[in-house]
Formats: structure tokens, sequence, C-alpha cells
């Protein structure tokens, strides 16, 4: 197929992928699907840096445009690009362009590192363990043959008797047109035993066991068979941050979602989470939130607006 052929067939994939999301959510918000790891997002208005702890999933805008914020880094993509997060991130992401004519329309796909595992020891999809440490997260560009796998995944929904049997394959696939792309490498040293990138894993799996327990660097160490400082590097390179500020963006995310889900006590939220001293606790949140914690779960509640994207 020639470059001008791949490039309207690409066209016609995301169009169609638009038409299909937008058609199974007729309303904003965040729609389950009879795939249980699939699910369509939509809205009709930008938002405001919206947080969450972001599992492993492929993220595809079909229309409109999302920047996401890990750490001081910013990922910019719209419908030419997907989003690949392969290790729980606290991040924030932000709708820049949406409108009630064009809604932001996007597909998460989440997936199982285990499934990404089973690909690699497929030949086509073999890798080694690296030396260094990949980013959890990244921006890649998208090509016809992810879409049109894609677009067939959800086009299944169609026939929901169907769903049970070819689901599996397709994602199957879809993760295998990741892993072939030209960022798949990281998605590989994250999942791969023995690298460097999966040992940081299995550290980030015990800090969100113990997310409120004092962080222990020397038994984070020996569980990632690390020096100190060697897992401090690699952390930073997975994570975009310390071990300290990841546990600190788990403690103030998970306050945030307490003290909206219940009337307690913004101290006692704090304590719940880990914070021994109350103006600490109070500090922290205003900086990463904007503001101290009462005035900023008022303003969430006002605007009725704060839902998971």
């Amino acid at each position: 197929m020639k470059t001008t052929e791949i490039e309207h067939s690409t066209i016609e994939k995301q169009a169609e992928l638009a038409r299909l999301i937008e058609r199974f959510s007729s309303q904003d918000g965040v729609h389950a699907t009879d795939i249980s790891s699939l699910y369509f997002i939509r809205s009709s208005n930008t938002t405001v840096p919206i947080y969450q702890v972001h599992e492993p999933a492929l993220c595809i805008v079909a229309q409109g445009k999302k920047v996401v914020m890990l750490a001081e880094e910013s990922h910019h993509y719209g419908i030419s690009d997907y989003l690949v997060v392969s290790v729980d991130l606290p991040i924030s992401g932000q709708i820049i362009q949406a409108s009630a004519e064009a809604p932001y329309l996007c597909l998460r796909l989440n997936f199982d590192p285990h499934q990404v595992l089973d690909l690699i020891n497929e030949p086509a999809c073999s890798a080694n363990p690296s030396t260094g440490s990949r980013r959890g997260l990244y921006v890649s560009q998208t090509n016809l043959p992810l879409l049109d796998a894609v677009v067939r995944l959800v086009r299944l929904l169609e026939n929901p008797q169907d769903v049970a049997v070819l689901a599996p394959l397709v994602i199957r696939e879809i993760l295998y047109r990741i892993l072939q792309g030209n960022q798949g490498e990281s998605l590989k040293q994250l999942v791969m035993t023995g690298s460097h990138s999966n040992r940081i894993t299995e550290v980030i799996q015990r800090i969100k066991q113990d997310y409120d327990k004092p962080l222990r660097i020397e038994e984070l160490s020996q569980l990632a068979n690390m020096s100190p400082s060697s897992l401090h590097r690699h952390f930073k390179e997975v994570t975009a941050m310390s071990p300290m500020q990841y546990q600190k963006q788990l403690r103030l995310q998970e306050a945030r979602r307490l003290l909206l889900s219940a009337s307690a006590d913004a101290a006692d939220i704090g304590f719940q989470v880990g914070y021994e001293s109350p103006s600490q606790f109070s500090r922290e949140y205003a900086r990463l939130f904007g503001l101290p914690p009462i005035s900023d779960i008022k303003r969430l509640r006002r605007d009725q607006g704060h839902w998971s994207y």
C-alpha cells in the first residue's frame, strides 16, 4: 500500500473509531462496556487537571486533545497519537480541546502486565533485560495496523455474543501492535522478569501497599536487589519521581478521595494516610492541588465536575 493510501486509510479508521465511541457514549462521562477492560470517555468541555493513579492501559484519543502530567513532565496527545501507561503512576490529566459540537472522545483499554509477558515469549516480541530503566508512560504515533485492531475490538460491541471468544484474541493483537511500535521496548522491559524496570514495578507495588507507613529505603533496596542509590536512580527513570515523591502523591490523592467521600476532619484524614503533622499535610496538599484541603473539597463539590478520565 502506498504512503498516501495508508494515510487515507488511517484517517478513515480514526473517523470510524470516533463514530463508534460516540455511539456507545451518548452522554459525557466514563462508560463501561461489555468488554470488561474497555472504557469510553466523552467530554463536551475542556477540564481542569484531574488527578488519579493510572493503572496499566492503552489510551487512544479519537477526537479532541489532552495533556497528561507526570511529575514535571507534560505529555500531549490527540488523534494521531496513543498513550501507554505500563505501571501504576500518579498523574493528572487535562482535556484541552473539546466542545459540544466536537466532544473529546477517548478509548481506554486496561491490560494486565502478565498479558504482555505472555507475548514477549513469542520470537517476534522477544527482548533481553536492559541495564537501564524505561519510563512507565509514553506517547507514540498511531499507525494503521493498531487502529485497525482497535476498531475491530470496538465493533465487537455490536455483536455481544462474539465478545467472550473474540475480544481476548483482538486484545492480544493490540498488545502485539504496541510491542512492535517504536517505543515497545519500554513496555517489554517493564514486564520482563529480572530487568531493572521490572524490579522497580515490585517496589511500586510495595509502596502502594504500605503508602500510609514510613518509607524504608533499605527494605525497598533489598526487595529490588539494588543499592539505595541505584534504586533511587532506576525508580526515577521509571516514574519521573523519587520513591518519597511517589509515596507523597499516593497519600495526597487518597486523602482527597477520602475527603470527597466522607465528612471527616482534614487533620484526621491526614493522619489516616500517614502524615504525622496536620500543618505539613495541609501545606503539601495545597502545593499539589492548589488549595488547602477544605477549600479544595468545597470547590470540587461546587463544580460537580470531578470524575476520573
